[in-house]
């Protein structure tokens, strides 16, 4: 069994006793994820040290398991309890109603963030939707980044001509967190936009998402 360091057991007691989960650093919430120590490092030692080597405690929610196993004592079973704190988190964060109607850029954000947040991979979607705005098929096209290739516009409007739909909104999410469209995601659009044109289901919308915004790309001009 590990060294547990005397204050650790300090904010575990503060909070027993009415003190604030919130008011801990970010090395004794690990702390008490950790649990224990190793034999070479007591366990705040130990937490501050996978911090710092991972960049911080948002770049370790992004860590593969054996990825944090590799500090020396923590070992795979200590790596899946990190990971799995974080993911209650995304889980308590991400718990949306799930919305049927998706008549704003910001429902369409609501209803897709469960399934995007966290994610490290760009995923281009297709929402289909009936005259009045109710989600009647949610599709994933492509998982990766989007070139011409994959996002081809037989894929895209395929389950909105089986389904009738009246009309389509097509999501990617950002998982560099930024917002501001490349010139790969504007020549997409438009192309997807003049297939809509002729196959007479238009585009409503091109939406790009990250864990805590959105773009539209039709509310900044890039769709009539």
């Amino acid at each position: 069994m590990g060294i547990i360091h005397s204050e650790y057991r300090l904010p575990v007691q503060r909070c027993i006793e009415g003190e604030s989960v919130r008011e801990l650093s970010d090395i004794e919430l690990l702390a008490v994820v950790l649990g224990t120590g190793t034999r070479y490092a007591d366990v705040l030692e130990l937490s501050a040290s996978i911090i710092k080597k991972a960049g911080g405690l948002s770049a370790l929610a992004r860590c593969g398991i054996r990825e944090i196993a590799s500090e020396r004592g923590i070992g795979l079973k200590k790596a899946v309890k990190v990971q799995a704190a974080f993911e209650i988190g995304r889980r308590v964060i991400t718990d949306r109603p799930d919305l049927k109607q998706i008549s704003t850029p910001l429902a369409v954000w609501e209803l897709l963030l469960p399934e995007t947040a966290g994610s490290q991979k760009e995923e281009f979607r297709v929402l289909v939707i009936n005259n009045k705005n109710m989600l009647i098929r949610k599709s994933v096209i492509s998982i990766g980044t989007i070139t011409e290739a994959i996002v081809h516009p037989r894929e895209v409007f395929r389950d909105a001509i089986r389904e009738g739909g009246s009309g389509i909104i097509v999501t990617h999410n950002h998982p560099s967190g930024v917002l501001t469209p490349s010139r790969q995601d504007i020549e997409t659009t438009k192309r997807l936009v003049d297939a809509g044109r002729i196959i007479g289901i238009p585009v409503i919308d091109h939406i790009i998402l990250t864990n805590l915004s959105f773009y539209s790309m039709k509310e900044n001009g890039y769709i009539p």
